[in-house]
């Protein structure tokens, strides 16, 4: 597995001394741990590709993985996320190569674990929140209309510009939209 699993080091469990100077997202943040366990950070679509989301607090609160879901509408996958999240909450586990019925309506999505050396790259407020990285996320990977994901044979090609594949090293990953403008690969 290429993430550690290690004690919360989150800046709720943590006192790192700089309480004062906390930017008002982190501030919201703590406000949504807090009250409902996790709190979910949208990234929508701009001119320089699609938007996805991730939760910040399911390790914090439960002991699950931080999860993540990509080129959907935002307001979609935060939907979904918090969906998983409240199973999560409720015994449900979260893992990565786990197939689920639960999320999308007429769609199986799977859990595929991040290889770590992504997560600068997409999950700035989550490090700022925890300080100790790496803490386990797994990307939510959806299929295309016929079902087919990114590595079956007859996938769409739009899955590859709309979502990432993060459970490859960066260097392995096909250049795209995701790639570009990233120092790691």
């Amino acid at each position: 597995m290429n993430q550690v699993e290690s004690p919360c080091r989150c800046i709720l469990c943590h006192d790192y001394g700089d309480s004062q100077d906390r930017h008002p997202m982190e501030l919201t943040t703590i406000t949504h741990v807090q009250q409902h366990g996790w709190s979910v950070r949208t990234i929508p679509e701009d001119d320089k590709g699609p938007g996805w989301a991730y939760t910040i607090g399911l390790w914090h609160t439960h002991r699950m993985p931080e999860l993540a879901m990509f080129g959907l509408n935002v307001e979609l996958s935060q939907t979904c996320l918090n969906e998983l999240g409240d199973k999560a909450g409720n015994g449900v586990p979260l893992e990565a190569e786990q197939a689920r019925d639960d999320v999308i309506e007429g769609y199986q999505v799977r859990l595929k674990s991040i290889d770590y050396r992504w997560y600068n790259a997409f999950f700035g407020r989550a490090i700022a929140f925890y300080r100790r990285p790496p803490i386990p996320f797994l990307q939510v990977v959806w299929p295309d209309r016929q079902g087919h994901f990114h590595w079956d044979r007859n996938s769409d090609e739009q899955l590859h510009r709309l979502q990432p594949q993060l459970w490859k090293r960066p260097d392995e990953h096909p250049a795209g939209v995701w790639t570009q403008d990233l120092s790691i690969v």
